[in-house]
């Protein structure tokens, strides 16, 4: 029997005065009673038009019956066939703008949790499921991976489990990419990505960390080392600044190397041997997704005043709603149509306080979001001593300066074809490297296109 509720059910969560000062993760799952009786809110459309908005391809009516029916191993199955990391996927994919938006019971009310069930069946099967996963049949193949983040974690996901034999370069001492250092632990606990990683272990992928490539090793000499295929996944991680005055000085971070110390490094923690100062006012500038989970990692620190600027309106935050939400739970302060025109500093060189305008929108530019525009004459203080800069990230250069013939874009993302092929034969590449910063699922769905891609290659050879 149909739910018939034109509402999908809360997710149960921390409540914002315990958890703005703790790293556990806020939200805290379905129950099997709400996966249940969300499930029933599907009507199993025979055309599924929410799979057209899943970049992976998961056929979410037939898992979503699977819960109906409590096969919950078989829901499970279903969405391993088109995901590599659907734990991580149903925590911080942007559903409400990919497959829910495509949900026909959105017409008329909130579209079924599908997220929200994906998050319930992989938390099911990874507390339940004991069994070690046996690798597939070797092919005879090398293919190698450079970045374990969700492009390329994806990409030797699939290929491993045609027989290939996958080795994952990582620049870091720990894999994951920027599900360890980006995601805040309270929005992605980090023992959730190695039990992902774990998987893929199990399936033949080997892990070498602390591998800079172009550094320890380039891709040309990969290639010589037997590889016959190589897989760029090296995100985005290279931070942008304003170019105002005062970028430089002692209290100014990127977001980038803010979260980092924080997640990868966990700086929050007694004793760390990267701490970072705390901060009692903080002003994290931008509005996306990196943005809030700054600013929300500020105010665990202990500061009393974190402010959000940015140039735009709230309409358009491209943040998720769902986080935007939670930072105004937990008394993120929100500076909308304000935009830094110079970071001040004290007489010691330290950070005291940001200038900013007041912005007033014009019309739309080239992404559809309507131009904002100065206020003259409303040039404003805001003391503090701590500034986040969260305005975006642009893939790193190294690959570029050391692989000979390798086509980027103006921005520095490597220019591929819609298989991921780059202008190497046999060098492909997707996720961030490739678009710039976007978001995990867009990664994955790009890692899944290369190694595809790279099958058929070798196959042709």
């Amino acid at each position: 029997m149909p739910n018939m509720s034109p509402k999908k059910h809360e997710m149960p969560s921390q409540a914002p005065e315990i958890r703005k000062s703790n790293y556990d993760e806020v939200a805290l799952g379905y129950t099997e009673e709400i996966a249940l009786d969300e499930a029933a809110r599907c009507l199993n459309c025979k055309n599924m038009p929410c799979v057209s908005g899943c970049p992976v391809g998961i056929e979410i009516p037939r898992f979503i019956k699977k819960i109906c029916e409590k096969d919950y191993d078989g829901a499970y199955d279903v969405i391993a066939e088109a995901s590599s990391l659907p734990a991580v996927c149903g925590r911080v994919c942007p559903q409400e703008t990919q497959c829910e938006a495509k949900c026909v019971r959105g017409i008329k009310g909130e579209p079924v949790g599908i997220g929200r069930l994906e998050r319930f069946v992989a938390d099911r099967h990874n507390e339940t499921f004991t069994e070690k996963l046996t690798a597939p049949e070797p092919n005879g193949h090398k293919v190698a991976v450079i970045g374990s983040g969700p492009s390329g974690l994806t990409c030797a996901g699939d290929l491993a489990k045609k027989g290939y034999d996958v080795t994952i370069f990582e620049a870091l001492h720990t894999p994951g990419g920027v599900l360890v250092y980006g995601i805040p632990e309270f929005r992605l606990p980090k023992s959730i990505v190695s039990k992902e990683i774990d998987t893929l272990k199990e399936l033949g992928v080997k892990i070498e960390t602390n591998m800079v490539i172009g550094k320890v090793i380039s891709i040309d000499e990969l290639m010589e080392d037997g590889f016959e295929a190589v897989f760029i996944g090296t995100g985005a991680g290279l931070p942008r600044f304003m170019g105002i005055p005062g970028e430089n000085l002692c209290g100014v971070y990127s977001a980038n190397e803010f979260l980092t110390r924080i997640n990868l490094m966990k700086a929050y923690r007694e004793g760390s041997s990267t701490p970072i100062a705390h901060s009692r006012s903080v002003a994290v500038v931008g509005g996306g997704n990196v943005a809030m989970d700054a600013a929300r990692c500020a105010k665990r620190l202990g500061a009393e005043n974190v402010y959000i600027v940015y140039r735009r309106s709230e309409k358009e935050l491209p943040a998720r709603a769902e986080e935007v939400e939670h930072a105004k739970e937990e008394g993120i302060i929100f500076r909308l149509l304000t935009n830094p025109v110079e970071i001040l500093s004290d007489d010691k060189g330290n950070v005291c306080g940001i200038r900013c305008v007041e912005m007033e929108l014009g019309e739309p530019d080239a992404s559809g979001r309507r131009s904002p525009v100065v206020k003259q004459g409303s040039e404003f203080e805001i003391p503090l001593d701590c500034v986040i800069m969260a305005i975006g990230t642009s893939p790193n250069p190294l690959i570029k300066s050391t692989t000979e013939g390798l086509e980027v874009t103006k921005h520095g993302g490597i220019v591929t074809d819609d298989g991921g092929l780059t202008s190497r034969t046999a060098i492909y590449a997707g996720g961030d490297a490739v678009t710039g910063a976007a978001t995990v699922i867009l990664a994955m769905g790009a890692g899944k296109t290369a190694a595809k891609s790279i099958d058929e290659y070798i196959r042709s050879k």
